[in-house]
């Protein structure tokens, strides 16, 4: 009678025990806490906890705001991008502008105020937080400040620039001053991007930023053609299919010059995996920076969710009671573009009304 070991897989001889194989992940990137895919920050520390659940826009879409009006917020969410791009390390790819764009990206703000600013969040947090929770909750979440771990989302100031020390990635960019028959901006930016991509190293991310798409003021009036922006759009997918763990996209789109209700943009929403809307209001400023932000709570703009990087082939990510409320945004100089739920300021006593006076008023006993 002959004996075997249980331990030993049949038909195989002298079987190895399995390996378990550490996944090292790339600077500036985590898995996401719903289906562990790659993630990145989007500069902005509000914006990534509103993309679906992942706590991070995924790599491999292409995240398309939009935008009402004459501010350009969306291009400083476009700056924020790019400068926590190049602080991690990874390769920032701009359309359009020159280098002088690059000298307008925020800088890294100092420890005490970073600081500061994580503490009132996390203040904030806790408040929401049941006070029996909060001990289970700590020991459950893991620390974002451990020792040893590069921040995933980084604070940045607008008042500063970025320092050529801290920037430890590329930047490159394709302006549209020479006017190629030949071949169009568009396709001299995808060629380029292509040429970058195969000779970076495999764990090389890439961020492509695309402001103003279709603004005339920016580009050639052969790029605001619909046939060439769809064509465009399609090598952008093209792109992320081809590379989809090492390429992210951020576009803006002006649409009050494009609506929402032309074929064209509604082809665009199509093609990119998230899309979100800007809409300043008009009462403030434009570029209103305020540096005293956490004793104003009024809001600069509105911010409108229509659609998010799906979970699977299946779609999701629009199941959260998050997204049917009314969205604001506000821009100060220390925390930078803060998104939160809108709320209605409080009525304010403009002085003393035609009405009859509080005294001759009469007064209730109970």
């Amino acid at each position: 009678m002959s004996f075997r070991k249980r331990n030993t897989v049949i038909g195989v001889a002298g079987a190895a025990p399995q390996l378990q194989q550490t996944k090292v992940l790339v600077p500036g990137t985590r898995p996401s806490p719903h289906d562990g895919r790659l993630t990145t920050s989007t500069g902005t520390s509000s914006l990534d906890q509103l993309l679906a659940g992942h706590a991070g826009l995924p790599v491999g879409t292409c995240l398309l705001v939009e935008e009402t009006g004459t501010t350009d917020f969306g291009g400083i969410l476009l700056r924020y991008f790019a400068a926590e791009g190049l602080v991690q390390g990874h390769s920032v790819h701009l359309l359009g502008f020159g280098d002088h764009w690059r000298r307008e990206l925020p800088g890294l703000a100092s420890e005490g105020r970073s600081k500061e600013t994580s503490s009132s969040n996390a203040s904030d947090s806790k408040m929401k937080i049941a006070w029996r929770y909060e001990a289970l909750s700590s020991r459950a979440a893991p620390s974002h400040s451990a020792e040893g771990m590069a921040p995933f989302c980084h604070t940045f100031d607008l008042s500063g620039r970025l320092d050529e020390s801290v920037a430890q990635g590329q930047f490159y960019t394709t302006r549209g001053g020479g006017i190629d028959s030949s071949q169009s901006l568009f396709r001299r930016f995808i060629s380029d991007i292509t040429t970058k991509i195969k000779s970076s190293p495999p764990t090389c991310i890439h961020r492509i930023v695309v402001p103003s798409l279709l603004s005339p003021t920016l580009y050639p009036p052969s790029a605001c053609h619909p046939q060439e922006v769809l064509q465009f759009l399609h090598q952008i997918r093209a792109l992320l299919r081809q590379f989809p763990s090492r390429i992210v996209v951020m576009m803006t789109l002006p649409i009050s010059l494009y609506p929402r209700s032309t074929g064209l943009v509604r082809r665009a929403e199509l093609i990119c995996d998230g899309v979100v809307e800007l809409i300043s209001l008009q009462q403030q400023p434009q570029h209103h920076i305020d540096r005293n932000s956490a004793n104003d709570t009024k809001a600069q703009g509105l911010f409108r969710i229509h659609s998010l990087p799906i979970f699977h082939e299946k779609g999701g990510g629009l199941e959260g009671s998050w997204v049917k409320e009314d969205m604001s945004f506000k821009l100060s100089a220390s925390s930078g573009l803060v998104i939160a739920p809108y709320s209605l300021p409080p009525l304010e006593d403009d002085g003393p009304s035609n009405g009859p006076s509080n005294e001759n008023k009469p007064k209730l006993d109970f």
